[in-house]
């Protein structure tokens, strides 16, 4: 499994808890562009709509070597899900305060994957605590080595 684009930005926002894969549907120079390392999946999401699952804002950028064919940067993609994996995921989704976020794109025997999460958003003082903790943990290490 080599790991194409990590999105870490969801860790500090969100409380991570359910991981789910999912292929993805991509064109051509698409798929091109991620073997090249050239996504990114920051301010991305997941969305349900119509008992399928879709990918919004990712960016995949262009292929310096397509042509005419070449995909648009930003598009909407389809992700591939089992129906009972995409029911559950709605049916969370529809609670107050989850949502879906695309945690890390990664290659899995030369197909492209996403690792999608089911988040809960962390409020501000959350995000201090977890920081907070994690300069504990550092601390604790940075002693442990002398």
């Amino acid at each position: 499994m080599e790991v194409i684009s990590e999105n870490r930005q969801a860790r500090h926002d969100y409380f991570l808890e359910d991981f789910f894969e999912c292929g993805l549907v991509l064109k051509g120079t698409e798929i091109k562009s991620v073997r090249d390392h050239k996504v990114n999946l920051k301010d991305s999401y997941v969305l349900i709509r119509n008992g399928e699952a879709f990918l919004l804002n990712a960016h995949i950028s262009i292929y310096k070597e397509g042509n005419i064919f070449n995909h648009e940067e930003s598009r909407t993609r389809k992700l591939l899900l089992h129906k009972k994996e995409i029911l559950k995921l709605k049916s969370k989704v529809e609670e107050k305060g989850y949502t879906l976020v695309p945690t890390k794109m990664y290659l899995l025997n030369g197909k492209a994957k996403l690792e999608v999460a089911l988040a809960k958003g962390k409020h501000t003082f959350d995000k201090r605590q977890t920081e907070k903790e994690r300069d504990l943990k550092r601390e604790i290490a940075k002693s442990m080595k002398y």
